[in-house]
């Protein structure tokens, strides 16, 4: 009696979050480059929301999913979908899906969506404390941005909450930055040539 011999086969893939961070840097630069009133505009905000604020973290949310990474994968999943409907309603406000949903806008629908994102990132901000500290602190600063875009929707203190949202925004990207260049350099070298900091060891062990 013959039995089927099983074969194990291991598929292997590259660490996402090189993209994923490069994809939220960007966005975060261009798009805090407008609230702190370096740009004018929202036109040229929309495509980089699209393409590196949605598609590359979509892309590195599915590649989380394929690591078994559930934290990974949440993150980047639903910072995309925030990219993808920041995008839609910019074009939205600027009239190019039509007069009357330009017509229809209640700017503290927004308000509500960004205090569920913050509620949402708080929760992402204790897990990101056993990964390490420069992904935990862009976490931090996205709780500031969240917190200032949450008032400024709802009209409370607006100029105070605006420039809070900007300028943390633009501290996101310029750490993203840092973080995507030391996920793939790390990788690349196969050793810490960027220092990103260990994770606080304090819901679970650190690694030795």
């Amino acid at each position: 009696m013959q039995t089927a011999a099983s074969t194990q086969v291991k598929i292997i893939t590259a660490d996402p979050g090189g993209i994923g961070l490069f994809g939220l840097a960007i966005v975060t630069l261009v798009a805090s480059s407008q609230k702190l009133g370096l740009t004018e505009g929202l036109s040229y905000a929309i495509p980089w929301a699209i393409f590196l604020g949605a598609f590359a973290q979509l892309f590195a949310s599915i590649q989380d999913a394929k690591h078994n990474n559930t934290f990974g994968m949440t993150a980047f999943g639903a910072y995309a979908f925030f990219w993808f409907a920041m995008g839609t309603g910019w074009l939205i406000k600027l009239g190019a899906l039509g007069p009357e949903l330009a017509s229809g806008i209640d700017g503290k629908q927004l308000g509500f969506a960004f205090a569920g994102y913050l509620i949402f990132t708080l929760f992402m901000t204790i897990g990101a404390m056993e990964t390490h500290k420069v992904l935990f602190f862009i976490f931090v600063l996205i709780d500031v941005l969240f917190l200032g875009l949450t008032f400024d929707a709802f009209g409370i203190a607006p100029e105070v909450f605006h420039a809070l949202a900007a300028y943390a925004e633009m501290a996101i990207g310029l750490l993203s930055l840092y973080g995507a260049g030391a996920s793939v350099l790390n990788a690349h070298f196969g050793k810490a040539f960027l220092p990103v900091g260990r994770p606080f060891g304090i819901f679970k062990p650190r690694a030795n």
